[in-house]
């Protein structure tokens, strides 16, 4: 009896053993993430993660391909998934998708003078066709800053092992050389996850180990098989957003190139045990303005999901364990401070970009060196650069900077089409170079009836913390008005006023900070108008001239945020310039003249003018902007009402007042102002409506004896408007205008209008 009963027990104690075995066999149970490529799709595996944390699954190893291999890295990197939310769902992760910047971003002492130009086309002089085409559409270099920031101080703190990472991780790029995957698992870890998402022809491709390297879902877009090979864990879960291409028909060029690019991936998982969440989302592969619905679709879909989720998995981790780990993991992390600078480039010479990131014997903070990495990277010689991180001995570390060269030749068209006979067509060429300092030379031109001019400069930018640009230039400008506000379809008027301009001159240009410059200016020129005093004139009249010869010294201090050269809907712009005019008119009468006249006297003037635009009300859908011009100019009177005024600075605040010749708009002191109000219906498409009012301080009367006199203003203050749609299309504006101008003969004037409504700089105006 006795013996029974122990052998009784002897069983229960077996059985009860074998259930504690099997528990802590299960607590002990190893989880495995993978996550599929996708785009802005493959964002919603954030909200796979969200769901998994918050329901105690745990996750033991990551690996990803493309956008997964983002959110894979961000979560190994120590991020919470709220915090990786919090990130793709800001506009400056939008600006990052999109290839923009921040506005401080900018280095307004390096950007392009503005021109009409919309196309621009590089090559290189040993090859024109091979390397004239664009191999990216958008720039990273927002994007890959911010990922050196947030992933490479994570790799370089952990001894660049990415299994000693908050969790272990692997992510995958495809090598289109060998035709085959390439596996990370150490290394610099932004650089690796930016080889994983370098999707063809949108992002800049980077090199690793001196291989090219593309987006990994071209030949494994949901790496399972690297989830059982690398960490063979006891449970594999994986998100999938992603499908091969189907097979292609005969007339689909798209279907057949993307087939003959891309191998077909095996979306199952590769080892015996798992479980896939598929997340179904209305998101497509570039919509970044929708990605918050792409991660509450992953969070829908996974918990949908999580009882038959939970009863496969028996082991649960707390949140609160895993947001303390995380902690401790984070404080393991060296701060962002860089003493050394690289780099790395198959060009010879590129001591420009280390000798514009770094100083001798600096340790700069991470808001100084993105500063000077975005001043570097606005170089027009400067194609590409990409940074890593080393972390040194004390606690700084070096940033290593593959720099590759902008081609030497950049070929930019465009012009502007219009209904009205003010059509432009624009070309320019540029040839630069890079070494210890940087050099452009740059020939333009634009060709039109009513206006033409040639432009010939020569620019030296010197490399330094406050670096200096100095620009050798020289301009012919010429402007031919009608008296009509014609179409295509009517008839014009012969020219009653033709402008000529030549000068040249030497500017100096500095930053005072990165959206702020100044700069001197002194220039020779020579003037020379034709006119007639009169709208009745023929043909066997003879106009009027007035030539001035002399000289210019100014100072400009700009501020320019405004996200586009023309047609503006955000950021702010400010302008103060002071010009010293000096010279000789001589004038001589025409048939139209009241008196025949012929007049030589000096001048001399001060002019003062501020120009400004603000965006105060900056949302998606509404923009409100207040812009102003004020100017003060103690300019002594021309031999006549014509010749006076066309030396005055115009009150041009509706882009096409510039191609009319409006005296009423013309003053020696004057202010004025008004709104912008911009309607966005679309991202590229605005309904604008802009309306100023201008008001002159002194203005220039004329007697019935065709003298001059300087007075107040009697009635002289008037309103300029315009309503456009408008189109900002890959080949500039398209819009359509409604202008309103009430001092003239047909206030109203209605054009259609492709491109852009800019000139060369005037000589003294």
């Amino acid at each position: 009896m006795y013996k029974r009963t122990n052998l009784k027990a002897n069983k229960l104690y077996l059985l009860l053993f074998s259930l504690l075995l099997a528990n802590q066999i299960l607590a002990q149970q190893k989880i495995g993430l993978v996550l599929s490529g996708g785009g802005a799709t493959g964002l919603s595996h954030i909200g796979v993660l969200k769901a998994l944390e918050e329901n105690g699954i745990p996750i033991d190893y990551i690996t990803g391909t493309s956008s997964g291999a983002l959110v894979g890295s961000l979560y190994a990197s120590g991020f919470s998934p709220e915090e990786i939310e919090s990130i793709v769902t800001s506009q400056e992760f939008y600006l990052m998708a999109t290839g923009e910047t921040e506005p401080n971003q900018h280095f307004l002492l390096r950007e392009e003078e503005q021109h009409s130009g919309i196309i621009s086309l590089s090559f290189s002089k040993d090859s024109i066709l091979k390397r004239s085409l664009p191999t990216n559409l958008i720039s990273s270099a927002y994007l890959d800053f911010e990922m050196m920031k947030g992933l490479g101080t994570v790799s370089a703190s952990r001894s660049k092992n990415f299994d000693s990472l908050f969790v272990p991780f692997r992510c995958v790029a495809s090598d289109i050389v060998k035709k085959q995957s390439v596996i990370f698992k150490n290394g610099d870890l932004n650089a690796a996850v930016r080889a994983s998402m370098t999707y063809p022809f949108y992002f800049n491709s980077i090199r690793i180990d001196d291989v090219l390297l593309f987006d990994g879902g071209l030949y494994n877009n949901f790496p399972s098989d690297i989830m059982c090979n690398e960490f063979n864990p006891d449970f594999i879960i994986g998100s999938n957003v992603s499908n091969n291409a189907p097979p292609p028909e005969e007339d689909d060029v798209i279907g057949q190139l993307l087939n003959m690019m891309v191998t077909h991936s095996n979306f199952s998982i590769s080892c015996e045990n798992g479980f896939i969440i598929s997340p179904k989302s209305n998101v497509t592969s570039f919509d970044f303005e929708s990605v918050q619905e792409a991660i509450d679709d992953g969070y829908n879909t996974t918990m949908a999901s999580m009882d038959s989720l939970q009863a496969l998995i028996a082991n649960r981790r707390e949140k609160q364990v895993v947001e303390n780990r995380r902690s401790k993991f984070k404080t393991d992390i060296v701060p962002l401070f860089v003493s050394d600078v690289s780099t790395t480039s198959k060009a010879k010479n590129v001591k420009f970009v280390t000798k514009s990131l770094m100083n001798k014997n600096t340790r700069l903070s991470s808001d100084e060196i993105e500063k000077r990495y975005f001043r570097t990277y606005s170089s027009s010689q400067i194609n590409f650069l990409y940074p890593t991180l080393e972390l040194k001995n004390d606690s700084s570390y070096t940033m290593n900077v593959q720099v590759r060269k902008a081609r030497d030749f950049t070929l930019h068209l465009g012009g502007h089409l219009s209904s009205r006979p003010v059509n432009t067509a624009y070309f320019g060429i540029s040839y630069q170079t890079m070494g210890n300092i940087n050099t452009k030379t740059k020939l333009e031109s634009y060709f039109g009836k009513f206006y033409g001019s040639t432009k010939a400069s020569i620019t030296l930018d010197l490399p330094a913390v406050y670096p200096i640009s100095t620009q050798a230039y020289f301009t012919r400008n010429r402007w031919d008005y009608f008296r009509s506000f014609a179409t295509f379809f009517e008839d014009v008027k012969p020219s009653f006023l033709v402008q000529n301009e030549i000068y040249a001159g030497l500017k100096i240009s500095q930053p005072i900070g990165n959206n702020i410059t100044h700069s001197i200016d002194g220039r020779g020129f020579q003037l020379s108008n034709s006119y007639y005093q009169t709208e009745d004139f023929t043909n066997s009249d003879t106009s009027d001239i007035t030539n001035f010869s002399g000289g210019a010294v100014s100072w400009t201090l700009t501020q320019n945020s405004l996200n586009r050269k023309q047609f503006a809907s955000s950021g702010h712009y400010f302008r103060f310039r002071a010009r010293y005019v000096f010279g000789n008119e001589y004038s001589l009468s025409g048939s139209t003249a009241i008196t025949p006249y012929e007049l030589r006297q000096e001048h001399q003037w001060l002019n003062l003018s501020a120009d400004y635009q603000s965006f105060i009300i900056d949302k998606p859908h509404f923009h409100l902007g207040i812009q102003a011009k004020l100017v003060f100019n103690s300019q002594t009177l021309f031999a006549n009402y014509t010749a006076s005024v066309l030396s005055m600075t115009e009150f041009s605040l509706v882009p096409d007042a510039k191609t009319y010749f409006l005296p009423e708009y013309r003053s020696p002191q004057f202010l004025g102002g008004g709104i912008n109000s911009i309607f966005t219906i679309k991202k590229k498409i605005d309904l604008r409506i802009d309306a100023f009012l201008y008001q002159p301080l002194i203005e220039v009367s004329e007697n019935p004896d065709g003298s001059l006199i300087l007075s107040q203003p009697q009635n002289g203050e008037t309103f300029m408007g315009s309503a456009s749609a408008i189109y900002h299309s890959f080949i500039g504006p398209v819009r359509l205008t409604f202008n309103y101008f009430p001092k003239q003969l047909n206030p109203f004037a209605v054009q259609f209008s492709i491109g852009y409504v800019l000139f060369n700089e005037r000589a003294i105006r």
